[in-house]
């Protein structure tokens, strides 16, 4: 075997731990998920996934930087953008975010367990301070409240009632299903609603006298 094939089987292999890993992780959180279980997952041995990773700690920051990094990296992309208006920023929001959670469902109970259990280091790896303070969106907020295009000033209740729209429903998923005895389609469809009906809301919000 060459070394370049060497090198391709090592990288398969570490994809295949780390996509067990990311659905073990999802589902049962750091503190519930063994080792084995990560194994058992990628169908591999454990003395395997062990000597690629070490720990399941190390394997979870891993997992974790790159869920926190993607989801964030997004939004800063989207928020940052000079070419699109605060009303198309909302719209490309809902409509990305909506999209990419009803692929991988289980992030936002991810992200909120994590968030809760550990604040201070996501702050430390994460430019949401930068997001927050400094991005195109602040300032295309700022200049509608001098217009008074919005009537609410904070920005910050304009972000948390628009991240609210978008993911609270995914995380409450099963007390909607069950409270309709809807099935993951029809919970689907429901969701794929609002890409068109958040922009009006946040616009009817932050409007309103």
């Amino acid at each position: 075997m060459s070394v370049s094939e060497s090198k391709k089987k090592d990288t398969s292999t570490e994809e295949k731990i780390k996509s067990a890993a990311k659905t073990v992780f999802y589902n049962k959180g750091f503190a519930a998920t063994r080792t084995r279980d990560i194994a058992e997952e990628a169908g591999l041995n454990l003395a395997l996934l062990n000597y690629y990773f070490r720990s399941k700690a190390k394997l979870f920051e891993i997992i974790m930087s790159e869920t926190f990094v993607g989801f964030i990296s997004g939004m800063k992309v989207i928020l940052n953008d000079e070419g699109t208006s605060l009303e198309e920023k909302v719209k490309i929001i809902a409509e990305r975010y909506i999209d990419f959670i009803i692929k991988e469902p289980e992030i936002p109970t991810f992200i909120l367990t994590e968030i809760r259990n550990n604040p201070d280091g996501l702050l430390k790896r994460l430019p949401i301070r930068e997001i927050v303070n400094e991005s195109v969106f602040i300032k295309q907020f700022q200049e509608a409240v001098e217009k008074k295009e919005i009537s609410e000033p904070n920005p910050l209740h304009f972000l948390m009632n628009l991240l609210g729209l978008v993911v609270f429903p995914f995380i409450a998923k099963p007390i909607i299903m069950g409270s309709r005895n809807l099935e993951t389609e029809q919970f689907n469809n429901l969701i794929l609603e609002r890409k068109k009906k958040i922009p009006i809301w946040i616009k009817a919000m932050f409007t309103a006298v």
